[in-house]
């Protein structure tokens, strides 16, 4: 996704006000904090050392690679699909780098998405349920409206194990919802991203590229 296309999402949501609903209800949406999130971060300073980062593989690798994805972006799901596969067969599960997610909030979707895969807690939880949001992204991401969106991405956490309660919690987490908004925003600004996915490897930005050139970057860096 591209800059111009980021900063219409965040118009856009700008203008949406935030709302939170009390009933687990699937009928009804959760909160949508986008906007008010960014009208807040614009307001005061959020803490946001309460994000868990969530990383897989080596902590103590001489690289690490930080994926900026977005869990609306086709050109993300098709990285998961096959490269990224590859990717923790060949340097994550070895142990040769330190691999980190980020998400990029560039809607209400993407951000719901993110809640209910932060809500299975540990990282190789969340890893898990990224793949499935990931694989099902051309169901969930066309549902229609809102209400139909939300009901798929709960299908998707209960599939993975979550009650219907722990997930309304989640999604209901207003608080976090806006402690993510400013997350992302911290993080995507200060490394300077403009498209999904981007890497970032030993703190060197790349747009989205090949497995192979993608693994010449990691050996380099290592050497």
């Amino acid at each position: 996704m591209s800059r111009m296309m980021m900063i219409s999402a965040a118009v856009a949501v700008l203008g949406i006000g935030a709302y939170f609903v009390t009933s687990p209800s699937p009928s009804v949406t959760p909160a949508d904090p986008l906007g008010a999130a960014n009208a807040q971060t614009a307001e005061a300073d959020v803490d946001i050392s309460t994000i868990q980062e969530m990383s897989l593989g080596n902590p103590d690798a001489p690289v690490t690679v930080i994926e900026y994805a977005s869990f609306t972006c086709p050109h993300c799901a098709s990285f998961h699909a096959g490269p990224y596969k590859q990717l923790k067969a060949d340097y994550i599960d070895t142990g040769k780098i330190n691999f980190v997610y980020r998400e990029v909030y560039f809607d209400r979707f993407g951000l719901w998405a993110s809640m209910i895969a932060r809500c299975a807690g540990t990282p190789q939880s969340f890893f898990g349920m990224t793949d499935l949001i990931y694989s099902g992204q051309s169901t969930w991401a066309r549902a229609g409206e809102p209400t139909e969106i939300v009901a798929e991405l709960r299908k998707i956490g209960a599939l993975a194990g979550l009650d219907a309660d722990t997930m309304e919690a989640c999604l209901q987490d207003g608080d976090k919802a806006r402690t993510l908004v400013a997350w992302y925003q911290e993080h995507a600004e200060a490394d300077g991203i403009d498209s999904t996915p981007s890497f970032v490897i030993n703190g060197q930005k790349y747009s989205n590229m090949a497995y192979n050139e993608m693994a010449a970057l990691i050996d380099a860096a290592a050497e």
